[in-house]
């Protein structure tokens, strides 16, 4: 559809190609896919060791100690190694397994036994966190066997990462929005595996960040790296944070697999080798089975669910990788009224039908360039299509309440129908260079293609909960084009001294829908106070587009530019442990040239929120909407050591933002006050506890203009108190026990648990009973069972 400024983004991947090949004389790197090993060695008595040679065994890569007992090496391949230490007039000795994790710098301390103690074992511990030199800020490990365990997430790291500093739960407990620093679900950039995904959950709209559950399965998860602020240059602009997810290979060595049923649905799990441990494949496929036993689970239906995720690796030579991964998700829904229906529940006036496609696929290459740096290319394509109908069975008046249920349905008008599809093709260029002049040198690009389809319809107009005037602004979205975006980075981090690092660099966006280019300068530092304490600082400018869906939605839209962010974060990290750290920050987010209604001069989406309803944010728009955030952040975290894990974070913060009439209001998602804490505890050999406990202060509501609403028989928000009142505050405790059995000599893991096992009644929105013509407020999830079990074979 759109033939104007074709030729500036291909000018500027052109360009970003040049520069990546620059960086590639006969050695080079990219971040992604590949880790480090840092460490110390120490003799018994606990002095540096300097001298020791120590080497990956099964490879010729090597380092020696410094005067400190140091070493380092880079640039390794994701998988599991032993080191070969060698000290000076002292027979070798191996190490026990150490891993290594894409993007990560493991850090492992070795302790030397004595001359005498021939049979004694190398100590080797490993450290709970240790960041990539780039990374300054705000960044969280979580392992994939944490998400599967922990209470509470129900095995999806979108819900285990909201027990993170800053972070919060969202509209309701049936969702799993990530809302970090005040920012909303839809600043929040998906990577798996170098392969990034607009939404990695089910039952999710084009105009939504967040869903129910996640498609990808925890089974399959080898760890999570979390970036709330400051994150670097090479990832592609989002205003709030990233997640980064890799996932496990398959084993090299033998075919087995994992079973795994639960209240919900059940799951498999399948891995086995490629060609003589040359590679390896792994596969999942799970399904819902409630609609097995039930056709309505309180709402007037039941969901279905089918998710697949595949990953298969093969190494061609010691320095080529392939593999490549897949990831889908499909789902459908009916809710509404049934002859069971609470009829002073809003989703009683409702018939809703929805049915959800969305899949993500990724083919990439890395090669070695010896010890100096590692290339990384990826070609990607992700697509989603959402097909729903509403009907609002009250629009025309209440119904008799004589006529059966499928009489009121089929006579119910459409208010909202939607059949639309939006595909993203990505061709993406990474690498690091170690050893030059100015450090550890990371460069790259990427260029995008959107593919988007819309049919989109609301043909009676508007009259949710912002208009005082019902039937407003009909849709009649059918709407078909394509769109361009590129993208390039160049980043370097170097130690000017020996306690000193400094990261700096920028990327440059091009979106040629908008027609716009933007540069996004990037900085941070890292002091070494002591062996333990460190200062950190980062700065970055970060822009993002407008979703497609409003951009096309109205003409004037179109006229929506990037909206930017800057983020100032500063703090320290005290390791006091090899298993246990502690960290404090203060941060600072400016948002400038947020999208906001013209219709309703107090909204901008900052301040409405995150909703199902995707009619309820579709207006015109301006860029002119403004918000900031400030916050303080207090973090401690225990790896499992011996009986017992867990991590607790306070955090504190303030959320404004204004739309067109430049009043600050409280922001959709200003939580002053967030406390949570996650652990688990080793009762015996084959009994395990798990506990999670989130509080948060009230999140902030609009009220109901009263006398309006009764008036029109439907929900009127007083925009003059655009989230002027608060709900009470959020407390929940989940609670987790397993037990491990043997069946065949395999191990069976038998869990159940509670949520919200206090029973609390907490605060999930506002509604309007149109029957009864009053207010109504919603619960969140009320007290919860769970059962299930896990058999590996």
């Amino acid at each position: 559809m759109r033939n104007l400024h074709m030729r500036t983004p291909r000018l500027l991947l052109a360009a970003l190609l040049s520069l990546c090949a620059l960086f590639v004389p006969s050695h080079a790197q990219d971040t992604a896919a590949v880790g480090g090993i840092r460490g110390s060695v120490a003799d018994a008595s606990g002095a540096p060791a300097s001298g020791v040679r120590v080497c990956l065994v099964g490879t010729e890569r090597c380092a020696e100690t410094g005067d400190h007992g140091s070493f380092s090496m880079d640039n390794l391949r994701t998988g599991s190694y032993q080191l070969e230490i060698v000290a000076p007039g002292r027979p070798a000795f191996a190490t026990d397994a150490v891993a290594v994790r894409a993007g990560l710098d493991d850090r492992i301390d070795v302790v030397l036994p004595l001359i005498d103690a021939v049979e004694q074992a190398i100590t080797v511990s490993e450290s709970v966190y240790v960041a990539p030199a780039e990374v300054k800020t705000s960044g969280v490990l979580i392992q994939g066997s944490e998400i599967f365990r922990a209470a509470g997430a129900l095995q999806d790291v979108s819900r285990y990462v909201r027990s993170l500093p800053g972070v919060a739960v969202g509209s309701n407990d049936f969702r799993n929005d990530i809302i970090v620093r005040g920012g909303s679900p839809l600043e929040n950039l998906f990577i798996v595996d170098n392969v990034e995904i607009p939404n990695i959950n089910t039952f999710a709209n084009f105009a939504s960040a967040g869903g129910i559950t996640s498609i990808l399965d925890a089974n399959l998860i080898q760890d999570v790296t979390f970036l709330t602020g400051g994150y670097p240059a090479p990832f592609i602009n989002r205003l709030s944070s990233v997640l980064q997810i890799a996932q496990k290979e398959g084993d090299r060595e033998h075919f087995g697999g994992r079973a795994t049923v639960g209240f919900a649905g059940a799951g498999v799990v399948l891995e086995g080798p490629i060609k003589k441990r040359k590679g390896s494949w792994i596969v999942s496929a799970r399904r819902s089975f409630l609609d097995l036993f039930t056709n309505d689970v309180g709402f007037g239906g039941v969901p279905k669910v089918y998710t697949f995720s595949s990953k298969a690796l093969y190494d061609f030579s010691p320095r080529d990788r392939v593999w490549a991964v897949n990831i889908t998700g499909v789902d459908s829904i009916r809710l509404g009224l049934t002859e069971g229906s609470d009829l002073s529940e809003e989703i009683s006036a409702l018939d809703i039908r929805y049915q959800g496609w969305r899949s993500a696929s990724g083919l990439n290459w890395q090669r070695l360039f010896g010890s100096r740096g590692v290339g990384l290319l990826g070609v990607s394509h992700s697509e989603a299509r959402v097909d729903s109908t509403v009907k609002d069975l009250l629009k025309n008046g209440i119904p008799d309440p004589g006529l059966p249920v499928d009489e009121v349905i089929a006579a119910g008008p459409i208010t909202f129908q939607e059949d639309s599809r939006e595909g993203e093709s990505t061709l993406k260029y990474d690498l690091t260079v170690f050893g030059t002049a100015l450090g550890k040198v990371q460069a790259g690009g990427s260029f995008k293609v959107f593919n988007i389809d819309y049919d989109t319809r609301s043909p009676l107009g508007y009259d949710g909960p912002f208009t005082t005037t019902p039937d407003v602004n009909p849709i009649d979205l059918r709407q078909s084009f394509t769109a361009y975006q590129s993208g390039a980075y160049l980043q370097s981090s170097a130690n000017l001294t020996q306690r000193l690092n400094v990261t700096w660099g920028g990327r440059l966006d091009q979106y040629e829908i908008l027609n716009k280019t933007r540069f996004s300068p990037r900085v941070g530092a890292s002091y070494r106070l002591t062996d333990k304490l460190s200062w950190r600082g980062s700065y970055g400018r970060y822009y993002q587009q407008p979703l497609f869906l409003f951009l096309a939605a109205f003409p004037q839209n179109r006229g929506l530019i990037p909206i930017r962010s800057e983020h100032v974060v500063a703090g320290f990290s005290y390791v006091a442990s090899s298993s246990l750290r502690f960290t404090a920050e203060v941060y600072r987010k400016q948002y400038k040239d947020y999208p906001g209604s013209t219709d309703f001069p107090s909204l901008s989406l900052a301040n409405v929120g995150d909703t199902f309803d995707v009619r309820d944010i579709l207006f015109p728009m301006a860029s002119a909407g403004r918000g900031r955030v400030r916050g303080v952040e207090l973090f401690v975290e225990k790896k499992f050591t011996r009986k017992w894990f867990g991590q607790a974070n306070l955090a504190f913060s303030r959320t404004r933002h204004a739309g067109l009439d430049e009043v600050y209001r409280p922001g959709a998602f200003d939580y002053p006050a967030i406390a949570n804490a996650v652990g688990g505890y080793r009762l015996a050999r084959k009994w395990e506890l798990g506990v999670r406990a989130s509080y948060l202060r009230g999140r902030p509501y609009t009220p109901f203009n009263l006398e309006l609403s009764q008036e029109q028989r439907r929900g009127i928000f007083d925009l003059s108190r655009v989230n002027g009142a608060r709900s009470k505050d959020y407390f929940r405790l989940d609670l987790r026990v397993d037990r491990t059995f043997l069946v065949n000599d395999k191990p069976l893991l038998v869990f159940a648990g509670l949520q919200n096992a206090t029973n609390r009644s907490n605060f999930a929105g506002l509604s309007w009973d149109r029957r009864e013509n009053t207010a109504r407020f919603e619960e969140a999830l009320k007290v919860f069972p769970l059962i299930g079990l896990d058999w590996r074979f």
